[in-house]
């Protein structure tokens, strides 16, 4: 690329400068690397650096689907597999399902030729309420061939929960499971879908997956359906559909999906992303940040273990643009057993695997060596994402997994469907850090002036476009909510809202979310510090920390620790804590109290939910602070709201008597 453009590329951090110094010319060279095709040609590959309202590539016409599917005709690929299955149900079996790159094209033309004659045109909106398996994968890949519109929910998600999401965008067509398999149980789901249709009167469609019948032998029939009059059909139906259509050429710009931001306060925000920046953004991630290619060519075969409902999928899906094979596990990554997914991926011949930081986190605390159980030789990287992980667990992957395996970590969000920060096999791996800031990335770490700032921590800003930045949010009047997300520190600057520091040698460390920030004395200091210095512990499982600061008051900090069963806080582990987080963390940051409590809010897709009990503490009634409906266990936070009740009427009782 270096003499494309000629300019003198020695090295990544080099690469990476100069991928933000010239943006149109990096982007116009990852078009060209990536064989991109359009059937008009482009403009110019930035028109307008202004955020939001950046125009990429103006005049061309693309389509996810079509990228991806030109690797059924490419080299070898008859002879490796397109996406590689594995469900619960069928590990104890070790029985895996293949599809291969033929019969997935054939699989996705019929789908949409069975969308369109449903009455499913470009621009509608397709919902899926499915778990994490091939149906998904293909149902998604019509819905995009026809430049129609996808949104997907996981199945373990609530009705109020789908509700909330679904109705903002009116979808067309639903497409769902009858049920899910976890943790060893089957979850029928047919009452919810039949719960939620009346609720959705845009739906014309149900396509019923029959999933729970395959697990169980249960018939899939659906209960009264009350006053919905749309018409049902099978998914054999659509994946048999006797015709067969092509992907369309849309414009650059043209919505390719809808995610959905947490839901902690009020709806959930419609994030909509197009066809091509999505597509630019991947094929960069994977090839140079998770170090992938063509499994014909590399033999790579890619797993980030996912909720269909988290943004990871999405990532994990479209490893198939650059002709990667992808291994889908659909099921709990620990269960019958804690290294269950690390037998999945040695089953499959996995050669990167992915997950959340708490995974492995996990995998530390219950004790499981996958060198001994497997053969980790094939694994030529680790993924992270999620939270930030912590150098023990870099030190575990050595000693247990394989010494000096490179840690793929990356960070980014939902927003973005891509990352800020990420990693390179060319760069030294420091236990703690991720590697550096991505490439094409203008990301850098500002103080309250808006100043840049290095080796200090600062808000992760990114001040030039990205072309996975959402389009808009759906049904955005005005713009407001966009805006207020993301431009309300900064005009025109993308504030994200986590707190980041970039090193002097070009890596970085996220420290947790801005807004949950613990400021002790005028030190400021991300969460992230003070739970690896506890959760280090042997007794400790979880733990959340909240700075409540009073107007006129002296901030007052409280540590909430889940303990190992059998467990108890006594004087001596308070001590111990204490100890850690003195030595580790610092003086400054010892908690004013620490309480034992049963479990940690998170949200659905597993972020501990500081704000939200920062706000509880602070005596915000919890229907103003939180949708419960957005929470994975949302009964922990009735426990603080009965916490923060009896802390408050014990304030009082002090005051009357003073």
């Amino acid at each position: 690329m270096g003499a494309r453009y000629a300019v003198s590329l020695p090295d990544y951090h080099a690469l990476r400068a100069w991928s933000v110094r010239d943006l149109p010319a990096f982007w116009s060279g990852m078009w060209e690397y990536f064989g991109v095709e359009s059937p008009t040609p482009y403009a110019v590959a930035l028109k307008d650096l202004k955020m939001p309202g950046a125009q990429w590539f103006d005049g061309a016409q693309v389509n996810y689907v079509q990228h991806l599917l030109r690797h059924v005709e490419a080299g070898d690929r008859a002879k490796v597999p397109a996406i590689i299955f594995r469900n619960e149900r069928l590990q104890g079996e070790g029985r895996s399902r293949e599809i291969g790159w033929t019969e997935l094209a054939q699989r996705v033309a019929a789908v949409a030729a069975a969308l369109h004659e449903m009455g499913v045109r470009r621009g509608d909106r397709v919902a899926a309420y499915l778990p994490n398996i091939p149906e998904a994968v293909i149902a998604f890949l019509g819905c995009a061939s026809l430049g129609a519109i996808w949104s997907q929910c996981a199945p373990d998600m609530g009705i109020a929960t789908v509700r909330d999401r679904f109705k903002q965008i009116e979808p067309k067509v639903l497409i769902a499971c009858d049920g899910t398999v976890y943790g060893g149980k089957l979850a029928d789901r047919r009452e919810l879908i039949a719960s939620l249709l009346p609720t959705l009167p845009s739906v014309e469609m149900l396509v019923l997956v029959p999933y729970l019948e395959e697990a169980s032998g249960t018939p899939a029939g659906l209960p009264d359906l009350g006053e919905w009059r749309g018409q049902i059909t099978l998914w054999p139906d659509c994946v048999g559909f006797a015709g067969a259509r092509a992907p369309e050429w849309v414009p650059f710009d043209h919505p390719l999906w809808i995610v959905y931001s947490s839901g902690t306060t009020g709806l959930p925000k419609p994030i909509v992303h197009g066809h091509g920046g999505v597509m630019l953004e991947m094929l960069k991630l994977h090839a140079f940040h998770l170090d992938l290619g063509p499994s014909a060519e590399t033999g790579d075969r890619f797993h980030w273990y996912s909720s269909s409902g988290w943004v990871m999928w999405n990532l994990q899906i479209s490893a198939l643009l650059l002709g990667t094979t992808i291994c889908l596990y659909d099921g709990h990554p620990s269960f019958p057993a804690a290294d269950t997914l690390w037998h999945f991926v040695d089953d499959v011949g996995a050669t990167f695997l992915g997950a959340g930081a708490a995974y492995y986190t996990g995998c530390m605390k219950a004790g499981v060596e996958p060198r001994k159980v497997i053969d980790t030789s094939k694994l030529k990287g680790l993924g992270s994402t999620g939270s930030p992980l912590p150098p023990e667990a870099y030190r575990w992957s050595y000693e247990q997994v394989r010494e000096n395996i490179w840690w793929g970590v990356i960070s980014g969000g939902t927003d973005i469907a891509s990352a800020f920060l990420g990693g390179t096999p060319e760069l030294p791996t420091v236990p703690g850090e991720m590697q550096g800031v991505c490439l094409g990335v203008d990301v850098q770490a500002w103080n309250e002036a808006g100043q840049p700032v290095i080796d200090a921590v600062g808000e992760l800003v990114v001040v030039q476009p990205m072309p996975s930045m959402p389009l808009r949010f759906w049904n955005d009047i005005g713009n407001r909510r966009y805006l207020d997300s993301y431009f309300d520190m900064f005009p025109g600057i993308w504030r994200h809202g986590d707190w980041l520091r970039i090193t002097p040698g070009g890596g970085a460390v996220i420290y947790g979310r801005s807004d949950a920030t613990l400021n002790r004395h005028g030190h400021r200091m991300g969460t992230s510090e003070l739970y690896s210095a506890v959760e280090a512990a042997p007794e400790v499982l979880d733990s959340l920390v909240v700075d409540i600061e009073y107007l006129g008051r002296a901030s007052f900090m409280s540590l909430f620790v889940v303990l190992q069963s059998g467990q108890q806080l006594d004087d001596a582990l308070v001590g111990e804590l204490r100890r850690r987080i003195r030595d580790g963390v610092s003086p400054r940051f010892l908690p004013d109290e620490i309480v034992q409590i049963a479990e940690i809010p998170r949200t659905l897709t597993g972020k501990k939910q500081e704000l939200p009990v920062k706000k509880l503490l602070l005596g915000k009634p919890l229907a103003e602070v939180v949708n419960k409906d957005a929470c994975a266990n949302p009964e922990a936070l009735d426990w603080f709201v009965d916490f923060a009740r009896q802390r408050e009427a014990a304030a009082g009782r002090q005051e009357t008597h003073a």
